[in-house]
């Protein structure tokens, strides 16, 4: 036994109504206790292939990135997260590092584009309604600097997926408009977007009416990840719920972009003298053309907004997948249970 105050052993030494309650001090101070192992995302890995990238359906603007040319890629094998990253999961980072979230999102307002700078936080209950909704408010930087962290305490690589990528993974083997098919209809069995729900939640307090998807997805905003159809590669969400930023940043076309699937990282085109990084996917908020797997959408790199930005995670397919330590899987099927509950109310 280890000697405590002049040679007197420790335990003896020590009052016996002391030692439970360094035990409970132990448990609950950040310094005496282990840390939590980090909720690490379920992973899925993504065969590799060739692919026509874009479309020639997609909107043309002059200072928004657009689809074309349609080009060939050769994507390499890689893993992605088999849902968006959460609340719950980037909230352990912020309370794990101490790292400055403070600032004002965007939200959807009353103005000409629906949207107004708000001094509502990623974690206030508007954009975080449970910890399992998709994260938002979260800009690109905010992305790198979890992913650098989740990283390191796991000893794996993780990374936003290339543009490239994320397109190849979103299609699932699809030429179609959707990865379903073309009929837009049908978006609510596998997304959440602008519906009928959406509609009545979001134009009264933006003042707006535009035409909505034809069907109900049962959210207004954001939803608990995974709660409708999975696409073909086994992926939820990659259409609506929040967009996803991609590592590439922006680029006005496909001209000269990489055929190898990697990230195209320079010579970016700025907008109104920024540099942009590219989301994809849609959000809650948008409509049957933004939801495509082609559409391309931009955001700045340091700008959080709640309308909706958010990211998905991957990783090189080297090595064998790491299990979950924490259980998310478990955990967040219970979630989903009771989202869907709320369904029938």
């Amino acid at each position: 036994m280890r000697a405590g105050w002049r040679g007197v052993p420790f335990k003896t030494f020590m009052p016996k109504k002391i030692l439970p309650l360094l035990s409970i001090l132990a448990a609950s101070s950040p310094l005496l206790a282990k840390a939590a192992p980090p909720i690490v995302p379920v992973m899925v890995t993504i065969h590799g292939g060739e692919f026509a990238m874009g479309s020639t359906a997609d909107p043309k603007n002059d200072d928004y990135p657009t689809s074309e040319p349609v080009h060939p890629v050769h994507v390499k094998p890689f893993r992605l997260s088999r849902y968006e990253t959460t609340v719950g999961q980037f909230r352990q980072f912020v309370e794990a590092t101490g790292y400055n979230m403070e600032g004002d999102c965007w939200k959807l307002a009353a103005g000409s584009m629906g949207m107004g700078i708000g001094k509502e936080g990623w974690n206030a209950p508007a954009n975080a309604p449970s910890e399992f909704h998709p994260v938002m408010c979260v800009s690109y930087d905010d992305a790198h600097a979890y992913l650098r962290w989740l990283s390191e305490q796991t000893g794996r690589h993780f990374r936003l997926p290339s543009e490239a990528e994320w397109e190849y993974a979103a299609r699932a083997g699809s030429s179609a408009r959707y990865t379903f098919g073309d009929d837009p209809s049908a978006l609510c069995r596998f997304a959440n977007v602008f519906d009928k729900d959406g509609k009545a939640a979001i134009s009264p307090v933006t003042g707006q009416s535009r035409s909505e998807v034809a069907c109900e997805d049962h959210a207004g905003r954001t939803s608990v990840v995974g709660l409708y159809e999975p696409n073909a590669f086994g992926l939820f969400d990659m259409l609506g719920n929040v967009g996803e930023l991609v590592e590439d940043c922006q680029h006005l076309s496909y001209q000269g972009a990489p055929d190898d699937g990697s990230a195209w990282t320079s010579g970016c085109d700025l907008f109104h003298g920024s540099k942009m990084a590219i989301y994809r996917g849609g959000s809650f908020n948008s409509g049957a053309v933004a939801v495509r797997p082609t559409y391309r959408g931009h955001a700045g790199t340091k700008n959080r907004s709640a309308v909706a930005e958010g990211f998905r995670i991957a990783e090189d397919a080297s090595g064998e997948a790491a299990p979950d330590p924490r259980g998310f899987a478990a955990e967040l099927a219970k979630a989903q249970v009771e989202a869907r509950a709320a369904w029938t109310k």
